[in-house]
């Protein structure tokens, strides 16, 4: 679990701006002992043409005449684009046939060519011209323009209203059957990614707890994992420490926080490899845990291995959570997403974003398929004491589900 993007990055930059303690300064220092780890290849060009050629039989089959694509995680799926959204319109118009187009400013230009890792012609916009007029005269162009134009599911409103301005006729629909079912499946070049994530992330999580000390406050010990990331040359995107009674809350509180014996410190973060991500939390106590915090943690743990073994190829993602939440319920907890209990979905789809689709939630119909990935984190959690939460993600294969990150076996040993 991750803060939604705006709040986790008003956390992060809370905890980038709180001066460390001399603890974590000397802790930090350590990190050096850390090697570099080395990193399987990015994603190339001969898989992005194999996306682009699954994408156009999918809208073959769907009917469709193009897809159109806005900065963001599936610009660069598709092209390897990584850009930034704002007003002004970079995307990808991906037709039934035929190479795409990349649609962005003029002054941009330069930039998206030395990025774009796909045949495609890239096709300029001026400040006062209508880019969606470039769209709609793509379309025409290519005979397509009374079929229906798919949109990615993160499009923005401005551009469907813009593109029926510019192309009254046109028939917008969603973009799912392609660009979320490829997404959601996959490669083996995105899975090692993801492992590699996952084991940079594991090691700089062990690293940091093991060098937690009484006193430390939550920006000393984020300080910790950034500085192993940053020696075994990985993109640390942040994450959330929470101590004490703040555990109790899956997204943290800001009243302060200082590492006391007998508390839980809870670490939920986040790394990237290439663009793709691993998420992983881990939950131990400063010095001896208590019966209530061994029994929680226990029982959170065997709802990791509950929700692992409900994950069957075929099987509802949703059925996943009712697995985990009947078994709470028996133990006490709920019902549903009561509190004391767990108040959040049993995990959310994982790739190039921290939160993806689809996620293992109640009522989520769509069914488990080998190359899907998710994360597991069933916490418990009982306000105005603590909460216990364990993440790791998992693949779904052809034979069972694999972790990318094995749970640790208890309390006392909180990292493996």
């Amino acid at each position: 679990m991750r803060l939604a993007r705006r709040h986790f990055l008003a956390a992060s930059a809370t905890l980038a701006a709180t001066p460390l303690t001399g603890l974590a300064r000397a802790a930090t220092q350590g990190a050096s002992d850390l090697k570099p780890v080395a990193l399987p290849p990015p994603i190339g060009r001969g898989e992005r043409l194999d996306r682009l050629a699954r994408a156009r039989s999918l809208m073959k089959r769907h009917g469709l005449g193009a897809i159109l694509v806005e900065a963001g995680p599936s610009l660069d799926y598709f092209t390897g684009i990584q850009w930034r959204r704002s007003e002004r319109l970079t995307g990808v118009v991906i037709p039934v046939d035929g190479d795409p187009i990349v649609v962005t400013p003029f002054f941009e230009q330069p930039s998206i060519k030395e990025m774009l890792g796909v045949p495609a012609e890239i096709r300029v916009w001026q400040e006062d011209d209508e880019p969606l007029k470039l769209v709609a005269d793509f379309l025409r162009e290519r005979k397509i323009a009374d079929l229906p134009v798919a949109f990615e599911e993160t499009n923005r409103f401005f551009l469907m209203d813009r593109l029926k301005q510019a192309m009254p006729s046109a028939v917008i629909v969603s973009a799912n059957p392609v660009v979320r079912a490829l997404r959601m499946i996959k490669s083996p070049a995105e899975l090692a990614l993801m492992q590699t994530a996952a084991d940079i992330m594991v090691t700089a999580l062990r690293y940091a707890g093991e060098r937690t000390r009484e006193g430390m406050i939550p920006a000393d010990i984020d300080a910790m994992i950034a500085a192993a990331h940053e020696a075994m040359g990985s993109a640390y995107d942040g994450g959330l420490v929470l101590i004490g009674e703040a555990s109790a809350y899956p997204h943290g509180s800001h009243k302060p926080q200082v590492v006391r014996r007998g508390e839980v410190v809870l670490l939920d973060c986040t790394c990237s490899v290439h663009g793709y991500q691993a998420d992983i939390s881990r939950s131990f106590v400063f010095g001896d845990a208590s019966a209530a915090q061994r029994k929680v943690w226990d029982q959170v743990h065997r709802g990791q291995q509950i929700a692992l073994a409900a994950a069957k190829l075929g099987t509802p993602a949703g059925s996943v959570d009712d697995s985990v939440r009947r078994a709470y319920e028996s133990w006490g907890y709920g019902p549903r997403y009561k509190l004391p209990g767990t108040s959040h979905r049993t995990g959310h789809g994982i790739g190039m974003e921290v939160h993806e689709p689809v996620n293992l939630v109640h009522g989520e119909t769509t069914p488990l398929a080998a190359g899907m990935c998710f994360s597991n984190e069933p916490g418990i959690y009982t306000p105005g004491k603590f909460g216990i939460r364990l993440e790791d993600c998992f693949h779904m294969t052809d034979a069972a589900p694999k972790w990318f990150s094995v749970p640790p076996p208890s309390i006392d040993q909180p990292f493996g």
